[in-house]
């Protein structure tokens, strides 16, 4: 509860949802604690509360990687270098008990939590899946010598008044030539998760496994963990999977409609604000370009274009008055070149930092 504390006066800021929160710190229903560890502390000055943070290992990641990487998360605290020494200290720490040399952060349990501290786009308000962070924190984890480590961008899309006709044929051409079909207009989201949940995480870990930090959803739990989330708040007509000949994903594309504002307003607790959610997933006037994923044999075959056209077309139909993507990395190229034919501004940065435990105990 602590961030809803130090944020309380801030605009920008995005709770969690709470109950997500504790779950996410419940070895009985987090199973990607079947790859992780944690340990979480709390800062105290003065007999007052002033920060946390959280240290988790993925084993799996460091496994991939040939690492030994201890990340810190869900960090928070007040503007004072020696809070941020204390508290990153002790994850350095933690991390050398268990056999770790490199901190890093902040990440999360994995590609789909929050990670990244922000460096540009102070006065803009968080999607539901980014932290906000005062300007604070990049200058004082600077100063305690991290060094950086992953870049992300965020974008806010323009929206055209209208369809634009021309990319609307090359896509029927492109369905034509490759054999893809579109699901999403068919199906309820219930019905697409029963049949393809599979092959949806399939693309998804071909699609994202050359990312930072990504590590493949393998396991049935994490799975479901993940669709369970995506179920409550999508709306087919903003998500574009298309099918090819033999019934498998070829690629899908996911916006979901932005919950923030009854967010904010019930600080991060769904039963007060549970008709306004389903009211905002209903008809949204804002939403975050969640996933886009699209399988390696069909990469620049055009199927991004595919989906972002139907996305687009819903949108200009529903009055939506507002897009912005979540985080995507600044070296990812190909993803940004997609979006090339639809104008956007970049609102937001953020990154992660990383720094030799050793070094940074010694410096401490």
């Amino acid at each position: 509860k602590y961030p809803l504390d130090l944020y309380k006066d801030c605009p920008y800021y995005v709770p969690s949802v709470s109950s997500d929160e504790y779950n996410n710190f419940n070895v009985k229903k987090n199973p990607n604690f079947k790859n992780c560890s944690y340990k979480a502390f709390l800062a105290y000055k003065d007999g007052k509360l002033v920060g946390r943070i959280a240290a988790i290992i993925n084993f799996e990641d460091n496994k991939l990687t040939n690492k030994n990487f201890v990340r810190f998360s869900r960090f928070e605290c007040i503007d004072d270098l020696e809070v941020f020494r204390a508290l990153l200290l002790a994850v350095a720490n933690y991390g050398k008990q268990m056999g770790m040399n490199i901190l890093h952060g902040p990440w999360g349990f994995n590609d789909t939590d929050r990670e990244g501290m922000l460096t540009y786009g102070f006065e803009e308000r968080s999607t539901y899946a980014t932290n906000y962070s005062y300007p604070y924190f990049c200058k004082n984890i600077a100063e305690l010598g991290f060094l950086d480590e992953s870049k992300w961008l965020e974008m806010r899309f323009r929206i055209p008044k209208e369809r634009d006709q021309r990319i609307a044929r090359i896509c029927e051409k492109v369905k034509e030539k490759y054999g893809v079909r579109e699901i999403a207009d068919q199906m309820s989201v219930k019905q697409i998760l029963d049949k393809y949940a599979d092959e949806f995480f399939e693309t998804f870990n071909q699609g994202y496994s050359h990312l930072d930090g990504f590590v493949p959803f393998m396991d049935s739990g994490m799975k479901k963990s993940v669709l369970d989330q995506f179920a409550v708040i999508a709306n087919t007509r903003y998500v574009s999977i298309l099918i090819d000949k033999n019934e498998k994903v070829a690629a899908f594309g996911i916006c979901l409609p932005s919950i923030c504002k009854p967010l904010i307003k019930h600080r991060g607790k769904l039963l007060p604000g549970i008709f306004e959610i389903i009211k905002t997933i209903k008809k949204p006037k804002e939403l975050e370009m969640a996933l886009i994923a699209v399988k390696p044999e069909y990469k620049n075959a055009g199927l991004n274009a595919i989906m972002i056209n139907r996305i687009m077309a819903n949108i200009i139909e529903d009055g939506v008055e507002r897009i912005e993507s979540n985080p995507m990395l600044e070296t990812n190229l190909a993803i940004q070149q997609q979006w090339k034919p639809f104008p956007y501004d970049v609102v937001k940065r953020r990154q992660t930092y990383q720094i030799e435990i050793d070094e940074f105990i010694k410096k401490a």
